[in-house]
């Protein structure tokens, strides 16, 4: 982790980040400046564009360590902005938007042109506009929608703009543009640490919030629960693949033979709806009370993939009582994966963890009729998506900056 302080719309956030962190996930989780929209993440959409020192910068592919001590500019934080302040009626004069996703984007480089090509033609501004895709508009209406700008701003119609437009032209013949306010440290490979933790590591705290960071495997969610039963019985039972599969809300084995299981785990919150088919295996370690559950799945619908590893390691915190630590790691490829950084899904799953060990109470419950089979877990989207959004709520506006 990196302790940076990054100005975003005039306000420093100070947080401890990951080195892999990229400046869009940066503005929209610790920021909280939720304007700026992921598309492809590979940098060549242009949805993520932001202004760093005031230089157009993609957001998903810069990481935030580099923009240390750096101003950021977001769709929010437009207002007092001279260009801004004609764009944005320009297109909606011209009716430059539909859907709006790449808009936040879509104005920051129409910015840039305004700012560096005062006298750009259609072809001109076409050309510049390359780099940011939209899917609605056809690009006619930006395209005439920053023309009405330029035609505008021409001479020293804006004093104001003018005076940015002398301020860019220094900027851009400088040698090097001043963005990056970090150097590039190199950083050799190390084990991710899929297998639970050892015996003697510090325990997380109880929390029904996840603990979440990226690592270059993926997206990692750590939690825990307690269930009130000795640590043996409670090994015993997560031996058992069926019952723990029915604990889980959403799971359904279709078929078991040892510690191999196939069958599928179906998702809905909110617009995500998702049904993973696939296969684990199970890997033990009796003598720590530990396993990793290693699966790999296909969503039948959106063709997203997803594999990960569910850690899991057991605390005797006293005869009676045992603490179950999750670690779950997770990568997921298609179409879904725009979802998979998202704050609330991370919320989402350290509550489905928190169900589960609720499940896994019940099915140990000594109290229960011998023999009597209970009906699978079923996940109450409703009721645990509003636990979500309370406990985010909360945590908002409890939240020193």
């Amino acid at each position: 982790m990196t302790s940076i302080a990054v100005e975003i719309n005039g306000r420093e956030i100070r947080r401890d980040v990951p080195a892999r962190m990229h400046l869009a996930d940066f503005v929209r989780e610790e920021g909280r400046q939720t304007g700026t929209h992921l598309g492809c993440e590979h940098g060549v959409c242009g949805a993520c564009t932001v202004l760093v020192d005031g230089q157009p910068v993609r957001s998903c592919i810069t990481f935030a360590v580099a923009c240390d001590g750096a101003q950021v500019t977001t769709v929010e934080g437009y207002d007092a902005d001279p260009v801004m302040a004609l764009l944005r009626p320009a297109f909606s004069r011209h009716h430059a938007l539909q859907c709006g996703y790449c808009t936040p984007g879509m104005l920051a480089t129409a910015r840039d042109i305004v700012l560096r090509f005062p006298q750009a033609d259609e072809q001109k501004v076409r050309l510049e506009l390359s780099g940011n895709l939209c899917r609605c508009t056809g690009y006619v209406g930006i395209v005439a929608a920053i023309r009405d700008v330029l035609a505008q701003t021409s001479g020293d119609a804006h004093p104001q703009i003018a005076a940015l437009r002398e301020a860019t032209r220094a900027i851009r013949g400088a040698a090097v543009i001043p963005i990056a306010k970090a150097a590039f440290t190199p950083f050799e490979a190390a084990d991710t640490g899929n297998a639970a933790a050892p015996a003697d590591s510090p325990a997380p705290a109880a929390e029904p919030a996840a603990e979440t960071g990226a690592t270059a495997n993926g997206t990692r969610i750590t939690g825990n629960f307690t269930v009130p039963y000795p640590a043996d019985q409670v090994w015993q039972f997560m031996a058992d693949l069926p019952a723990v599969a029915a604990c889980l809300p959403g799971a359904e084995l279709t078929e078991h033979s040892d510690n191999r299981v196939k069958g599928r785990v179906a998702i809905k919150f909110g617009p995500m709806s998702a049904s993973f088919n696939g296969a684990a295996r199970l890997e033990r370690d009796e003598a720590a009370r530990s396993a990793v559950l290693k699966g790999a799945g296909q969503d039948t619908l959106s063709q997203s993939r997803a594999n990960g590893d569910v850690a899991y390691r057991l605390v005797e915190l006293s005869p009676a009582s045992t603490r179950v630590d999750v670690d779950l790691l997770y990568a997921l490829q298609g179409p879904l994966a725009q979802f998979s950084r998202s704050g609330l899904v991370k919320d989402f799953v350290g509550r489905l963890i928190q169900e589960f060990g609720k499940n896994v109470a019940r099915r140990m419950d000594p109290a229960r009729a011998p023999g009597a089979q209970l009906p699978p877990a079923r996940l109450n989207a409703m009721s645990l998506g509003w636990s979500v959004l309370w406990s985010r709520i909360r945590r908002l506006f409890g939240r020193a900056d």
